[in-house]
């Protein structure tokens, strides 16, 4: 396995789930339930991915807050071609880019929807994927 530039071993298609700012994250959503962080100085959301200090200004106290997991299509992409093997299975498949409504932007796909119908501006809603490790949060068009 080969590493990163921060010497943590890769792994091809799957989450740094031991990060520990980013534990709660993970814990939540396997619970179905998605949060962000909430800096505790300045009052602004962030948090994807999560990290140890508040981007805006530099505030290490923070809380998780729960998200209504509702947003829109701000950016997409469709793979015809898997950049992994663990993923050709899946193609053709769609990697968005999610505003969520009470803020951030989260990387991830829209399911149950062709990659050529995914639209920028589309409504989407969270819902989960459980893996064997980890669960992951994907969306769908809001009907």
């Amino acid at each position: 396995m080969s590493k990163d530039e921060r010497g943590r071993a890769t792994r091809r298609g799957q989450p740094y789930l031991d990060e520990p700012e980013a534990k709660p994250f993970w814990a939540n959503l396997r619970e179905h339930k998605l949060t962000e962080q909430r800096c505790s100085s300045c009052k602004k959301m962030f948090g994807f991915p999560p990290q140890a200090l508040c981007p805006h200004c530099l505030g290490s106290d923070y809380e998780w807050v729960p998200l209504s997991g509702k947003g829109k299509i701000y950016s997409h992409i469709a793979y015809h071609r898997a950049w992994h093997p663990s993923y050709q299975d899946k193609i053709p498949y769609n990697v968005s880019l999610v505003d969520l409504d009470e803020g951030g932007r989260l990387v991830s796909n829209v399911v149950d929807c062709p990659p050529e119908d995914v639209k920028i501006g589309m409504a989407v809603e969270v819902t989960y994927e459980d893996l064997p490790e980890y669960t992951l949060p994907k969306f769908r068009l809001v009907k």
